[in-house]
């Protein structure tokens, strides 16, 4: 699969942001394990691998134009961006139109309309929990708003808080 072109393309992408970089890099682990801990079809799961490789791509962009890069901006310019980045894999349409699709939503819990986009869901929050040092109670929160892969609550429940302190 083309996935580790798409790796090595989107560390070059940051240009030694460690920061992006090890994100992403978590979210495609925690995505890449959750996708096959739930036994999705190869299809769906290459779909999902591409989309948690891309998923910040707005992030510099939101930076420079705006000075931020919360959600709403992400989702607003990722669009031209995925469809750039993701144009020399030779992947097909309605895949390429799907990871645009899931990187312009993957802040939105509302509407959820497949188990990829599930799944991107509950993998950056992992590692968003884990970088913003979430406490116990507001993991145990968000898993009961919008967790709902078994895998995804396993994990969630694995991270524990207070053992980076």
């Amino acid at each position: 699969m083309e996935t580790a072109g798409m790796i090595r393309d989107m560390v070059a992408f940051y240009k030694g942001n460690t920061h992006d970089i090890n994100h992403f890099l978590k979210v495609y682990a925690y995505a890449r394990t959750i996708g096959g801990l739930t036994g999705l079809d190869s299809g769906t799961q290459r779909t999902l691998e591409a989309a948690a490789i891309v998923h910040d791509i707005a992030c510099p962009l939101c930076r420079e134009k705006y000075g931020r890069a919360d959600g709403a901006l992400q989702e607003k310019e990722s669009a031209p961006l995925v469809r750039a980045f993701l144009s020399p894999y030779s992947l097909p349409a309605e895949m390429v139109e799907r990871v645009v699709f899931l990187v312009c939503h993957h802040h939105t819990v509302a509407g959820v309309d497949g188990l990829d986009w599930r799944i991107l869901l509950e993998a950056d929050f992992l590692v968003n929990a884990e970088e913003c040092r979430m406490t116990s109670q507001q993991r145990q929160s968000a898993c009961e708003a919008f967790f709902r892969t078994e895998a995804g609550k396993e994990l969630l429940a694995m991270e524990d808080p207070s053992a980076d302190a």
